[in-house]
């Protein structure tokens, strides 16, 4: 049985050709922290989650889950990893629930219908995760893919963006599972521009730079809710968020 409580980067290097896209990166995460990397595009946060994920290999530098180095053992880890990336990983042709379902399978679950349907509930999936993903809205792929990465209650989960097309209320539901993630002992990493999430749910707060960790800014991460808003009170995007979400739920 795999168990693991920290994971460790140490001097992460990773080129792309030419392009140095992380310049020594040393980071330790911690089990139940939400870890929030902060840092402009391009600045090597995607990068370094994809490594962190098991997708991507580093050019230089070391990455221990517990005491098991990742290199050697990254068919076992992966089976305790959760990711939300920019790609979806579902089968387009299938529906959410099919998709959902089978990961489930895949991860050895004794009964996956059953956990998709938990999973379904516990981010308001309606009727459209009967349909097939190609269909889907990118609030609607967004959702399923977050069913898709906690299907198996993964001890480190990491999310770029999660709250990329999501309504008022799908990101409140995001808040909700971080927190409970978090709560539940898991490892969490969060990527995101919504500076209101950010601050609501971060444990401790990193900054890439250039490819290296700098200090994180003071002050709230990014904007926050408050600055966002217009005059009137509200985010510029509530109202069309607001109108879009009884479709969502469709």
């Amino acid at each position: 049985m795999v168990a693991f409580d920290r994971v460790r980067a140490a001097g992460l290097v990773k080129l792309y050709g030419r392009t140095r896209a992380l310049a020594g990166v040393s980071l330790e995460l911690h089990a139940g922290e939400v870890t929030v990397i902060e840092g402009p595009n391009g600045s090597g946060k995607s990068t370094l989650l994809q490594i962190l994920a098991l997708t991507a290999k580093p050019t230089d530098g070391t990455l221990t889950f517990g005491e098991l180095d990742a290199r050697r053992h990254a068919s076992t880890l992966r089976r305790h990893l959760g990711v939300v990336a920019h790609a979806s990983m579902l089968y387009p042709d299938l529906t959410g629930r099919e998709n959902v379902r089978l990961y489930a399978a895949l991860f050895g679950l004794e009964r996956p219908g059953a956990r998709a349907a938990e999973l379904f509930e516990r981010f308001a999936i309606g009727s459209f995760g009967d349909r097939p993903v190609r269909t889907y809205s990118r609030g609607q792929l967004q959702r399923v893919s977050l069913a898709r990465a906690l299907v198996a209650d993964p001890t480190l989960l990491l999310l770029d963006e999660p709250s990329t097309g999501l309504d008022v209320a799908g990101v409140a539901r995001l808040e909700e599972v971080v927190h409970a993630e978090r709560a539940r002992g898991a490892i969490v990493v969060l990527v995101t521009h919504d500076g209101g999430l950010a601050a609501r749910v971060a444990s401790r707060r990193v900054a890439l730079q250039g490819g290296r960790l700098v200090p994180a800014p003071e002050g709230p991460p990014y904007r926050t809710d408050l600055e966002a808003r217009s005059p009137d009170g509200h985010p510029p995007e509530a109202t069309e968020r607001s109108a879009a979400s009884a479709e969502e739920s469709r």
